[in-house]
């Protein structure tokens, strides 16, 4: 995967932000990732609205776009985010091929020599200058420019017609916007959340907009940095999907709505798991948090009318996996693994599932690779393993030592 990584404030994230990211496509790039600041060094901390906010507000903004992730890597860190710091960590988790991009708005490009090892920066990533203003075309340093439609706009701007009372709904994307009325951010007036026998139907599926609905009610129904791994897993899924000739559009249902039921408590979360009509193993007694992906197979066939048996075994097996599970499955089970947001996953294994050049590999030698590197990192913690998943690990084990 090519990958360009746009930063900001976003507070809020208007359709300059996504202007400027979606520009850069065109070059060559896979994904766009949106980095969210915590505090950057060269502002006042005047942010008007929490992290959490303006972190869910750019999830809302980029609903059912397959090309954008958000990386929540700085918020997370906390203090003055520096991009030399975001620009390793990044590269260390999702493993690009070759050089990533950083795309700074032409407002930065001046400044960009003050930033901390700026010079490593271009030596790890490359440059490239959007148009927000009237850009200079020369810099001290290596860059190229992006070609993109100027659209004045700014974060403040839009904050000042949002407390002014005057237009500005037209230059926040549609995500965001229903966020902020909805939360009254900026002192923007709520809007009057509907009564059940008028709100919005569920849209038909398979098609885009179901998606985009499967995914704002699951954002709702979890915290921001488990929706963020969620949606993680989802665009990974699509991607593994499409190499092996599965529906890509499934892929990313069955990985939005995998952990659906993670942060249900555990009364209601073997509520819905009991409902499959199996009894619960000595595990799931054990540990009843388990049962989430047990849960959530039974909560998407109510909350959504999902009944795609590949979306269903996808949600039910993600965490022990099944013999004979479908490929659909397989594919959620790799990508939860190994998805960008965790930090204790081998590189080896991103660089296996995702680089073109191992692009041969097939869908069981890339299951089996990390079913045993999962195994043996729970094994080597003295965490227990779903008997189910041990039977599969003893199963591979054997079947290698046979090759050799």
């Amino acid at each position: 995967m090519k990958y360009a990584i746009l930063g900001g404030s976003f507070d809020p994230v208007h359709k300059g932000h996504l202007n400027m990211a979606a520009a850069a496509l065109p070059l060559g790039y896979d994904r766009i990732i949106l980095v969210p600041a915590h505090q950057s060094p060269f502002k006042a901390p005047e942010q008007s609205e929490t992290a959490e906010d303006r972190l869910l507000m750019l999830l809302a903004a980029i609903s059912g776009n397959l090309r954008f992730t958000v990386d929540a890597c700085e918020i997370q860190r906390g203090g003055v985010s520096y991009t030399i710091d975001t620009l390793d960590d990044i590269i260390e988790r999702y493993q690009p091929d070759g050089k990533p991009a950083l795309i700074l708005g032409d407002d930065l490009a001046a400044a960009f020599p003050k930033w901390k090892d700026a010079e490593r920066i271009t030596r790890e990533a490359d440059v490239i200058i959007a148009s927000r203003r009237a850009p200079a075309r020369s810099y001290p340093y290596p860059c190229a420019f992006l070609d993109n439609d100027v659209m004045d706009i700014s974060s403040g701007s839009v904050r000042g017609l949002i407390q002014r009372g005057e237009e500005w709904e037209s230059l926040v994307p549609d995500g965001a916007r229903q966020f902020i009325k909805e939360h009254g951010l900026y002192e923007a007036r709520p809007i009057q959340l509907k009564d059940a026998e008028n709100s919005p139907k569920i849209p038909a599926s398979g098609g885009a907009a179901f998606i985009r609905y499967v995914e704002d009610a699951t954002r709702g129904m979890m915290k921001p940095r488990r929706f963020i791994h969620s949606r993680n897993v989802a665009l990974h899924s699509a991607d593994l999907a499409g190499r092996y000739g599965i529906d890509t559009g499934k892929a990313y249902i069955a990985g939005v709505i995998h952990d659906i039921c993670k942060e249900f408590n555990i009364a209601t979360m073997r509520e819905y798991a009991l409902k499959d009509g199996a009894a619960l193993n000595e595990l799931e007694r054990e540990k009843p948090d388990l049962l989430h992906g047990r849960a959530a197979a039974m909560l998407i066939q109510e909350k959504f009318g999902i009944q795609d048996t590949g979306i269903i075994e996808a949600a039910r097996f993600h965490t022990s996996g099944k013999q004979g599970m479908g490929a659909l499955a397989k594919i959620v089970y790799i990508a939860d693994k190994i998805e960008a947001a965790r930090t204790t996953v081998d590189p080896s294994l991103r660089r296996l599932a995702f680089s073109g050049a191992n692009s041969a590999i097939t869908l069981d030698a890339l299951f089996n690779a990390v079913l045993q590197a999962t195994v043996e990192w729970l094994l080597a913690r003295g965490l227990t393993v779903a008997d189910e998943t041990l039977t599969m690990y003893s199963g591979y084990a054997h079947e290698k030592t046979n090759r050799l």
